[in-house]
């Protein structure tokens, strides 16, 4: 019976630890660190808006960011005339094998923009920056040709998560960097171990949008029998509820430092 109520309790104690995580510390967390998550939205969005808004002005602006032929297998991979699936190109024959493949690129980025922290910052700033002007170029090229439909109607299910991941691994980054630019009265081994338990717990956030973002893109985004309004409907409420679950959960209570 000892035995029994010591199995089960900690399987409990888990489950109570997981649901808490998620429902209550993620987002006040992510509340708490509303500076470096600022600074790494305004780099990764704002190269991204940036770089797409002037490619509608200026069309030979992305071949400044990206080589002709991949531009080419862009244009490929969204054109309107394709009647089997949208998006990346797919390196295997079933949705389920390209969920694998999705969550290993996704979380690939993300942890070279989260380690990026570790040299002063510097590799999180990079990354944060070739990733929103890569991702920006592709969407500027494409709706400046006309691909609309196919490009948008893609990325709409599944870019609330996996954008959201990307500037949440950024936010980390910066937590490791500010530890070894501004250790205050902490040597920087101490100041990197503690600021590494919070972007750890930001981390662990980033890689669950990435999952989320990966069985979308698998499962939704590629479909080409879905109608394209359906997919923006679904698309803009995935957008407000990664908002709602980061600004809203999680208040109410006394503990909240947010």
């Amino acid at each position: 019976m000892r035995g029994h109520n010591k199995l089960y309790a900690s399987r409990l104690h888990f489950a109570h630890r997981f649901i808490t995580f998620y429902l209550r510390d993620l987002p006040r967390l992510a509340r708490r660190e509303w500076v470096a998550i600022l600074l790494s939205s305004l780099l990764f969005f704002g190269s991204f808006f940036a770089i797409l808004v002037a490619i509608q002005f200026e069309p030979e602006l992305v071949y400044s960011v990206i080589d002709g032929s991949q531009v080419a297998g862009m244009e490929d991979m969204y054109n309107p005339e394709r009647a089997s699936r949208l998006g990346r190109e797919r390196e295997a024959d079933s949705d389920v094998l390209m969920f694998g493949f999705y969550i290993k690129n996704n979380t690939g980025i993300g942890f070279q923009v989260f380690a990026g922290g570790l040299l002063y910052g510097l590799g999180s700033l990079f990354f944060l920056l070739y990733n929103g002007l890569t991702i920006g170029a592709v969407a500027g090229h494409l709706t400046q040709i006309g691909y609309i439909e196919t490009f948008w109607g893609f990325v709409a299910g599944h870019s609330a998560f996996e954008l959201t991941a990307i500037m949440l691994s950024g936010a980390a980054g910066f937590k490791l960097a500010q530890a070894l630019i501004m250790p205050k009265r902490k040597s920087r081994l101490l100041a990197l171990r503690d600021n590494a338990q919070e972007a750890i717990g930001i981390v662990y956030g980033a890689a669950t949008l990435f999952i989320m973002a990966a069985f979308v893109e698998a499962f939704w985004s590629s479909q080409t029998w879905i109608p394209v309004t359906l997919k923006y409907a679904v698309g803009i409420g995935l957008w407000l509820l990664v908002i709602g679950y980061f600004t809203l959960l999680g208040r109410g209570e006394a503990t909240d430092e947010a």
